[in-house]
């Protein structure tokens, strides 16, 4: 789309994660796919890329165990399994995530209590875990949104004080780290998600990682219907599912494994580009990692300041949409508690398990009240979030601050024209650094 609304900007296309223009699949992807179909094996039992995606993503985050799956949702439900909490066990979770990592705590009888988050990064943080905890926690799943890691260090130090094991969802974090350690090898165990838009995909599929044993042979058991391959006097141990991922899936998974790096490596630095270019445009808080942290930009995010900029986040939105940048002004619209399945408990037929089940006798109500969550409230209130890719260039990059850049002077000076403290049109070449001290 033309910047209509922007005159002071050039258009052009951005590459999208969604099709090949964003998307370093090719040559080798093609030729692992090739040794698949003419071996005839499709399946992971039987077949070798799988298993040679699991050894070679084990030895690239320093651990010894790592299990592929069907999707992100499978690698958290796969990871909860692992852990085995007790129906009315409760697992402590961040309401600004996709509700495939939510849902499978659910499906294991669990309860999700959800953490308040940082109303910039949007992250869960150690005290607002701390003051979710009970008798009844069970685990902790710490979100890295975005790419940006939460302080996974400080809430595995809560977490240690009361026992309690971390699930760290990294599906949008791959190779981000706080102290030098990967996210993902903090916690007792890391999920990955393969879909679509990922720093790696398989179209869909996920993986878990664990130095613990005993949680990789549940993992393992567990993604497979709980049977015993290999064993003496193999057998359904408990109740699972099948999770396997296919070999076609493994294929595309080890040639993609081999670009990581790089991904990661180009969507830093233009990222890092936006934000030195964006650094001086008033109202718009960047992105930052906790200290120590790296943030590897799955997303950009954008928070922005609707006592500057007039109409705020969803107004900053519509002005790139119109200038041809997709984006998404308050990310999931609401927090995971506002959505009917909680409100209305629709879980198990009318049952309302596991929130109203005897197992939960003698433990009080779960209520999630929007007051208890002011930083969730906030932050998705004024959060705008922009699309990245590993084939943005500078150019692109350039085009979407000037976007921003001359989107934000527009919003800015409606408000003061409104309140008659500009008595002159500013042109779109006016530094947007002074529109904002004149409205200070």
């Amino acid at each position: 789309m033309a910047a209509a609304n922007l005159p002071g900007v050039q258009a052009i296309v951005l590459p999208s994660d969604a099709d090949r223009t964003g998307r370093d699949l090719g040559a080798e992807e093609l030729a692992l796919l090739r040794e698949v179909i003419e071996s005839g094996t499709l399946n992971c039992t039987k077949g070798t890329q799988v298993k040679a995606f699991e050894k070679a993503f084990a030895e690239r985050y320093g651990v010894p165990h790592a299990r592929a799956v069907t999707s992100g949702t499978a690698a958290i439900h796969t990871a909860i399994a692992a852990i085995d909490p007790e129906p009315g066990d409760e697992i402590i979770t961040t309401p600004i995530t996709d509700m495939g990592a939510i849902a499978p705590i659910l499906y294991q009888q669990a309860i999700p209590i959800f953490a308040d988050v940082d109303p910039v990064s949007l992250n869960i943080t150690p005290e607002t875990v701390a003051a979710r905890l009970t008798a009844r926690t069970r685990a902790i799943i710490a979100t890295h949104l975005f790419g940006n890691p939460c302080d996974d260090v400080g809430i595995q130090r809560v977490a240690e004080a009361h026992g309690i094991p971390v699930i760290e969802d990294c599906a949008q974090a791959y190779l981000a780290t706080q102290h030098e350690r990967f996210v993902g090898t903090i916690g007792a165990i890391g999920a990955f998600s393969l879909q679509q838009g990922k720093h790696m995909t398989t179209g869909e599929g996920g993986v878990v990682i664990t130095t613990d044993a005993r949680y990789a042979r549940r993992m393992m058991l567990f993604s497979d219907k709980a049977w015993g391959y290999g064993d003496p006097n193999p057998d359904h141990y408990f109740l699972a599912l099948n999770y396997r991922m296919t070999d076609l899936q493994g294929a595309v998974a080890r040639a993609q494994l081999g670009k990581l790096e790089k991904v990661v490596m180009c969507r830093r630095r233009t990222a890092e580009r936006l934000t030195v270019l964006l650094a001086d445009v008033p109202g718009l808080t960047l992105p930052a990692p906790v200290q120590g942290a790296t943030h590897v930009y799955w997303k950009y995010s954008l928070v922005v300041d609707p006592e500057v900029v007039i109409g705020g986040a969803d107004a900053l939105g519509a002005a790139l949409k119109s200038a041809g940048i997709f984006c998404v002004p308050r990310y999931i619209q609401k927090p995971a508690f506002l959505c009917q399945v909680f409100v209305e408990r629709k879980t198990y037929g009318t049952s309302r398990c596991p929130y109203s089940c005897r197992v939960r006798d003698g433990n009080g109500e779960v209520v999630y009240e929007p007051a208890e969550y002011p930083g969730a409230m906030r932050g998705l209130e004024r959060i705008v979030v922009l699309p990245w890719n590993e084939f943005y260039t500078d150019a692109h990059v350039e085009f979407i601050a000037a976007s921003i850049r001359e989107a934000v002077l527009k919003l800015s000076q409606t408000k003061r024209d409104r309140r008659g403290r500009v008595g002159r049109t500013l042109s779109p070449g006016t530094p947007t650094r002074l529109a904002g001290r004149a409205d200070t």
